[in-house]
């Protein structure tokens, strides 16, 4: 039995449309299945919680949502020791972009239908549980500013979720003014003044398509950081151009890290999304947990 989370007000309405779709492949194909509907992120972990507990052999949660549905759901997940499968109908889809499920809600069911599964660690913080990537500075504020904004909405409606996150960092640029930060990885400890960000980061992209860690796996127990310090606006402008295909790497003022203890303490208050969700304003102590959940991919 596949139990379907549908959050219907992903995407714009999104999330019921692509339900529509999977409901009639599922009966086409007599999958035993339930589902439940949801219209916000928290509501949907205790639907789950209340679900799992009932005896039934569960294969799987299929979440048609967006990646905040999906981080809501982690926790509820790992207790039960439950799958996760991802039919992406979000704006970003930064989880269903690092574990390759296609954007085709359809080809997404046939990879869950498949049953192969892959480990993922978890980022785990005082805040909960994140998937993707912990965001900390700029870019959590260039994500907490389109999520509040009209032009994420009217770029969901084209279905170009992407084009929200570049208006956002024009429109943070103004405003976001950068601070010392202390990063400790692994026991090693390094101060960087003028800093814009830290990602800390479990796949390659985050923020819609932004390839911020490129050499980060979610299965290999370990955690990527991108830290961004010491640049004019002008050329962390040029920063995310280059963002987009991973080419940032090579910038003087972008410095790489990887470990599995990390405390990130900026000298002022600084906001951190998880998933695109937003979990504390530090200071941030993060841990990976290894192999914390299995989610269905190629």
């Amino acid at each position: 039995m596949y139990l379907f989370v549908v959050n219907k007000k992903s995407g714009n309405g999104h999330g019921y449309r692509t339900w529509l779709k999977i409901k009639t492949a599922l009966d086409s194909k007599a999958v035993r299945y339930r589902h439940l509907f949801t219209e916000s992120a928290g509501q949907a972990a205790k639907l789950i919680a209340d679900t799992l507990s009932e005896p039934e052999n569960w294969q799987g949660v299929a979440v048609i949502g967006g990646d905040g549905t999906i981080h809501s759901v982690l926790p509820v997940l790992k207790e039960f020791n439950v799958p996760l499968a991802v039919i992406p109908a979000g704006s970003g889809n930064d989880t269903a972009r690092g574990f390759g499920i296609p954007h085709d809600p359809l080809s997404a069911l046939d990879i869950m239908l498949a049953g192969q599964t892959k480990a993922a660690d978890l980022i785990a913080t005082s805040g909960g549980l994140t998937l993707t990537a912990l965001a900390i500075g700029f870019d959590a504020q260039v994500a907490e500013n389109v999520n509040a904004s009209l032009y994420k909405k009217i770029c969901n409606f084209f279905r170009v979720g992407r084009a929200a996150y570049i208006v956002g960092v024009l429109h943070t640029l103004l405003t976001f003014k950068p601070c010392s930060v202390t990063v400790t990885c692994d026991g090693v400890t390094s101060t960087y003044p003028n800093a814009w960000l830290t990602a800390i980061s479990n796949v390659k992209s985050y923020g819609g398509g932004l390839h911020i860690c490129p050499e980060a796996h979610p299965g290999d127990g370990e955690l990527d950081i991108c830290i961004v310090h010491g640049c004019s606006r002008l050329q962390l402008l040029r920063l995310f151009p280059t963002v987009m295909s991973g080419k940032h790497v090579h910038l003087p003022f972008v410095k790489f890290m990887r470990g599995k203890e990390i405390s990130i303490h900026f000298d002022q208050q600084r906001l951190a999304l998880g998933d695109g969700e937003n979990m504390s304003t530090g200071p941030f102590d993060i841990l990976v947990e290894p192999n914390a959940l299995q989610v269905y991919a190629v």
